[in-house]
């Protein structure tokens, strides 16, 4: 055993692990929050001309599709396939047509109906959904102008014109910024809306001036009410890991595959153009300048041609037009735009909800099964709108009481409902199907079988009735229980 002792001590005199020494490590962040904003908006935008001028413009990305110059004499076509706004548009479309009528206690309902006849709620939250899903984050802003309406005005303002006061990561203050300009100076409006107060000021050079400076500023004073009520609501889907506080557009990780896509889209078509038919003439076939007499130059897009001086072989020069046409590899070419295509969705929204069908003659059970991304990203938006909308509506109220009477109404958010309907569910027959094979088999009662048939489409009063009708045609009769006296 001596031996073993002697090995191991030998081995711990060698063996010396030292701590590793702390390294720092610097990072240098392309934009900040108002600029990254600006380049999704020009995603957003889709024009190739202003895509092409921003990369220009952002350092790092020289090599990217839209930044390359290409060289002279080698010029391509650069196409945008305008996929991040048709995301966008898409997902506010399906979230807000699925969106049903707001759910009040009944103290209230007639006030709220009276304000949506001046707002436009679906249009401001359609709004909303785009301008998050593309900026990163927003907020309500309610305001009272008894020049424009009678009701409370909800307006959305997107994030690169809003900051946050934030204590123990929570919002405590919501500034909006407005940009004014009277010809000559720059002015910037800054409305400070926090837990009891509105605060407005006006701003030259990040320098305070007086808000009768111009015209649009004059006349406004500061307001205070119920410590209790912000009427600015906030709204964000994802929080973002670069900006601390603030949201997350879903361009954020996406520019780089949307640069892929757009350079295999423009590859192949410029593979196209460069493979239409060519013709080789002889010199007597070469169209002439009616005017001068002189050789026509080619046209790059529809007049191509070659000119031929003649062959070699023994039998002498070719005289007559020759028409090649080129082979052109578009399975590859498919490949590539379709992994591309993948990517700039993947995690977002599905091919088929945006009407891209990638694989051809689906029935219908696999073409729901491809919905199901945009089922998970529309989930995730209508549960933040859930969060969010009954605090506006609070809100909303509260303003509209407090400019009546003074009084700030006790309103309970949970007893707003914001209901919204399936999306991709299956067809109605297949339902029919379902719950009555759950039926007959004694697992699912009259009230689950309607409850499951028609979810939210029917009132609770109707699925009550239609119970009750059901049962009536099986036969089942509800009587009164009896009662018995002495």
């Amino acid at each position: 055993m001596w031996i073993v002792d002697r090995v191991r001590n030998m081995m711990r005199s060698f063996l010396q692990i030292e701590a590793a020494h702390s390294a720092s490590i610097t990072i240098q962040e392309r934009f900040d929050y108002n600029t990254n904003a600006a380049k999704n908006r020009i995603w957003y935008r889709g024009d190739a001309y202003e895509l092409a001028q921003l990369y220009k413009q952002i350092d790092g990305v020289k090599d990217s599709f839209w930044a390359a110059v290409p060289t002279k004499g080698m010029d391509i076509r650069k196409i945008h396939v305008g996929v991040p706004a048709l995301t966008v548009d898409v997902l506010s479309s399906i979230v807000v047509a699925d969106m049903y009528d707001v759910k009040l206690p009944e103290s209230f309902t007639e006030k709220w109906n009276q304000i949506t006849k001046q707002n436009d709620i679906k249009d401001i939250i359609k709004k909303a959904v785009s301008e998050v899903l593309i900026v990163g984050d927003g907020a309500f802003r309610l305001s009272y102008d008894p020049e424009i309406s009678p009701e409370p005005i909800i307006e959305f303002i997107a994030g690169d014109d809003v900051e946050y006061e934030m204590k123990r990561g929570r919002i405590t203050e919501v500034i909006f910024k407005t940009q004014y300009s009277d010809g000559i100076k720059s002015y910037v409006l800054q409305e400070h809306y926090g837990y009891g107060y509105v605060r407005y000021e006006l701003t030259h050079n990040d320098r305070p001036v007086s808000l009768d400076s111009i015209p649009e500023t004059k006349g406004l004073e500061d307001a205070t009410f119920d410590e209790s009520v912000m009427l600015a609501v906030p709204l964000m889907f994802y929080h973002s890991s670069v900006f601390k506080g603030r949201g997350q557009s879903i361009f954020d990780s996406k520019t780089d595959s949307y640069d892929a896509l757009d350079e295999a889209w423009s590859q192949w078509i410029h593979a196209l153009r460069g493979a239409r038919p060519q013709k080789f003439l002889p010199p007597n076939f070469v169209p002439k300048d009616p005017f001068t007499g002189l050789d026509l130059m080619p046209n790059p897009f529809d007049n191509t041609f070659v000119q031929s001086t003649g062959g070699m072989s023994e039998t002498g020069p070719t005289q007559r037009p020759e028409l090649v046409q080129p082979e052109i590899p578009h399975e590859s070419y498919l490949a590539t735009y379709i992994t591309a295509l993948d990517l700039a969705l993947q995690g977002v929204i599905s091919p088929s909800t945006l009407g891209i069908d990638t694989k051809k003659l689906d029935n219908a059970e696999a073409q729901r099964e491809k919905e199901k991304t945009t089922l998970y990203t529309r989930n995730r938006i209508v549960t933040d709108l859930q969060k969010v909308l009954p605090k506006l509506i609070t809100a909303v109220l509260q303003l509209k009481e407090w400019e009546e009477t003074r009084q700030i109404p006790n309103i309970n958010t949970e007893d707003i409902e914001i209901p919204f309907g399936e999306y991709a569910n299956p067809s109605f027959e297949s339902q029919v199907e379902t719950v009555g094979k759950g039926h007959s088999a004694g697992i699912m009662s009259y009230e689950a079988s309607v409850d499951e048939l028609y979810g939210d489409t029917k009132t609770e009063e109707w699925k009550a009735e239609e119970v009750s009708r059901l049962k009536a045609q099986s036969g089942v009769e509800t009587v009164p229980e009896p009662v018995f006296t002495e």
